[in-house]
């Protein structure tokens, strides 16, 4: 049996659900982020997703969202449109949205010393990353390589251009 089938076929009822929406909703965002830009795409998705107020995240609140992530980086790579870290973020941040969650979507970079600057975007969720542990530190040989660096929380306000 292929992988991706043996892949589908462990996910449960509601893993099949929520990978198909997330699918679905990547393709939206994508189009969205080429239409209209970043700021008018968080705005939508933050209007769409608005249950008014806000609840801390319970361990099981956590748990279900660092899957959902896994969920949203598996649809990402498979799904209609090969979705970036800044799609699946805004789609995660949307979805943990409107289950009464605080989300926050965190963009940063990190440089290699030289003139290689990697940027990155993932969701924390009452201050824990959900994104599976490739915003910490990386090692690749032996020599390991610096975090990414948080430059900007979606929505924070600044005076200079970001």
């Amino acid at each position: 049996m292929p992988r991706r089938l043996r892949g589908w076929l462990a996910l449960s009822g509601r893993e099949r659900a929520q990978f198909l929406g997330l699918a679905a909703a990547l393709a939206v965002v994508h189009a969205s982020l080429a239409l209209v830009g970043y700021v008018r795409t968080r705005r939508w998705v933050e209007r769409i997703s608005d249950r008014g107020t806000r609840r801390a995240a319970s361990a099981e609140d956590l748990d279900a969202a660092r899957r959902l992530a896994q969920l949203a980086e598996i649809a990402g790579r498979r799904g209609a449109v090969r979705a970036t870290c800044l799609r699946q973020a805004l789609v995660l941040h949307g979805w943990l949205r409107r289950r009464g969650l605080d989300p926050e979507i965190v963009i940063g970079v990190r440089s290699d010393g030289g003139a290689t600057l990697d940027a990155h975007a993932w969701v924390e969720l009452d201050g824990v990353s959900l994104d599976g542990g490739t915003v910490g530190a990386d090692t690749v040989g032996s020599a390991a390589r610096p975090r990414h660096v948080p430059l900007r929380r979606a929505g924070a306000r600044t005076s200079g251009n970001v």
